[in-house]
């Protein structure tokens, strides 16, 4: 174990319910208008990231990596709240986003394709 960058809280990591490639999802909400943003994956390494510097870090799984949103592209999400929901399978990440939070550019990975109701 690293002494710099200890495991996730076991006590935390007890309360995640991962899927079967042993991650969670983690909606990315703009903590001061309740937009939804994105939502992308956590392991626990990815969690313990985000809850110690600050950043958002997923688990990409087409690029088999960690990536920290922003890193590439400056738009950053700086972490505000973190909470697991009552069946620890989901996790909702308030963040204050700088920039698109999609990769097409726009404000939200959900403002290009709404579907029709009725």
């Amino acid at each position: 174990m690293d002494p710099m960058n200890p495991p996730l809280d076991p006590a935390v990591a007890a309360r995640l319910k991962r899927n079967p490639d042993g991650l969670v999802p983690a909606i990315a909400q703009q903590y001061d208008t309740g937009e939804v943003l994105m939502l992308g994956w956590m392991d626990d390494e990815a969690l313990r990231r985000t809850l110690t510097t600050g950043r958002c870090t997923y688990w990409s799984r087409s690029r088999q990596e960690y990536w920290v949103k922003g890193d590439t592209s400056g738009h950053v999400q700086h972490v505000k709240a973190v909470a697991l929901d009552c069946d620890g399978d989901t996790l909702l990440v308030k963040v204050d986003q700088t920039g698109a939070a999609c990769h097409t550019g726009d404000r939200t990975c959900f403002d290009a394709d709404p579907l029709p109701l009725g």
